[in-house]
């Protein structure tokens, strides 16, 4: 008789907050960065102004939001996710082909982004609020109340952006998940090393740079949608808006965008695994 452990179904949530709360300085710059009309400032620069113009903790404004965000999309993918694939895996008494993960992944990663979006909306603009004069700024401590009881924004406009947010959200999971899984599973696979933090150090690294390749265009146009006040009739606009700054638009931020995905992904990978150690399932099998 072995005896394995399983994830609980909210431990990728659980995960996902607890790397937000390390990442979010990173995440706030990326928006910061995105949403310049041109590119004036890099990476470095924009934190020292942020810093500069209201202090270190304007590096964890939005937080709440992000927080919200990751117990809703985050959750929603990895429970999605992670149910079906050990679901299917017990039945076939082995792992799943490495395009059923992809697929599996996809459809987490939509429902999960259009789940998540509202929450979404408010992160980036609470942490794109810090840059603006205080007369432009949308005072999004309200602004949070009344996006969530629909007060003066209406449940369109709760929803903007929705469809790269759900675009964006399947090609993260993509990346992410079923990448990580089978990344561990050929690291496994030779011999050299055993299922420990190591591995999932290793296996998190690696999907972190393939979710980030694949999600940084969409990423671009979901933000400057979110952050939007009306200029863009749709994402075709928005699309060709960002166009005419020429193909590099849609990879601006890539850097910071890299240094805070990759990180998050691998400390959401490795506190998952240690709480599926600690606190998962229990699942004896005979030998």
């Amino acid at each position: 008789m072995t005896e394995t452990r399983i994830s609980r179904w909210y431990f990728g949530g659980i995960a996902s907050c607890a790397a937000a709360c390390c990442t979010h300085p990173l995440d706030l710059i990326k928006v910061h960065l995105q949403t310049q009309q041109e590119v004036k400032m890099r990476m470095t620069g924009m934190a020292m102004q942020v810093v500069r113009s209201d202090g270190v903790l304007a590096l964890y404004n939005g937080l709440s939001a992000s927080l919200c965000r990751q117990m809703t999309y985050s959750m929603t993918r990895f429970a999605i996710y992670e149910t079906v694939r050990d679901k299917i895996s017990s039945q076939n008494q082995g792992p799943m082909p490495f395009y059923q993960k992809i697929l599996l992944a996809a459809f987490g990663g939509l429902t999960g982004g259009f789940i998540g979006t509202p929450a979404d909306m408010v992160n980036v603009r609470m942490q794109n609020d810090v840059k603006l004069p205080p007369e432009l700024r949308r005072n999004t401590r309200c602004n949070y109340r009344r996006v969530i009881f629909f007060l003066t924004e209406g449940i369109r406009k709760l929803f903007s952006g929705a469809s790269m947010a759900a675009s964006r959200g399947a090609m993260v999971t993509v990346g992410q998940l079923s990448c990580y899984d089978q990344a561990k599973q050929l690291v496994l696979g030779t011999g050299l090393m055993t299922d420990n933090i190591f591995t999932h150090f290793v296996a998190s690294f690696i999907a972190g740079g393939c979710a980030t390749v694949l999600c940084q265009p969409m990423d671009v146009v979901k933000t400057r949608l979110m952050n939007s006040k009306g200029e863009y009739r749709g994402v075709i606009h928005c699309l060709s808006d960002t166009g005419k700054l020429g193909p590099k638009a849609f990879y601006k931020g890539l850097v910071p965008a890299g240094i805070r995905l990759i990180p998050h992904t691998v400390l959401t990978f490795i506190f998952l695994e240690q709480l599926r150690l600690y606190f998962g399932i229990r699942v004896v099998t005979s030998t």
